[in-house]
């Protein structure tokens, strides 16, 4: 649940808030033209270095969290209503690994799998499987390492040097699991 509001107010209410502060700023100096991308998009792409520093700092601190628990080593399709983290308090429990790609910054990602087939039955606290748990996806940005050499652009290197750049692209990760029929 903390990774999932963190993940949340990082990506939606703080350029939301912006947005709306730049918005009430416009219309006291003139009209003010809608946005050409998705806040998340323009947060991650417009923002300066800082704020991206800040998110990848916060992205280390739960893997770093997450390492120091017994998270990572849960397989057990249950409900526990004592935590109070909503991925062992829901239907569709679920459990973080740490996704890893060297590649990219920041390299370790905390990503939501299913520990349930099925859903809990709230009645019974046992799994159904008329239901099913699936993962909940959400587009996080992300410094990717591409090498390009110079004057070639789009062609892989053949023995020669290449200048090392990242670039802030959107990547797919699971952050919780829901019930469906």
């Amino acid at each position: 649940q903390l990774l999932l509001c963190i993940f949340t107010f990082a990506m939606v209410l703080v350029p939301e808030a912006k947005d709306q502060s730049k918005a009430a700023k416009g219309r006291r100096r003139g009209p003010v033209r809608p946005p050409t991308a998705t806040p998340a998009l323009a947060w991650a792409l417009d923002d300066s270095y800082t704020s991206m520093a800040d998110y990848e700092h916060s992205i280390q601190d739960m893997v770093r969290q997450l390492r120091n628990s017994s998270e990572l080593g849960d397989t057990k399709c249950q409900v526990n209503l004592r935590l109070w983290r909503s991925n062992r308090r829901s239907l569709s429990p679920w459990a973080y690994s740490i996704n890893h790609d060297a590649t990219r910054i920041p390299a370790d990602m905390p990503e939501a799998r299913c520990l349930c087939t099925g859903c809990i039955n709230p009645f019974t606290m046992q799994e159904d499987r008329t239901m099913a748990s699936i993962p909940i996806y959400s587009r996080l940005p992300v410094r990717r390492l591409l090498c390009q050499v110079p004057g070639e652009v789009g062609h892989k290197p053949s023995g020669k040097k290449c200048h090392k750049k990242y670039q802030t692209v959107m990547e797919t990760i699971a952050v919780g699991c829901t019930c469906i029929f």
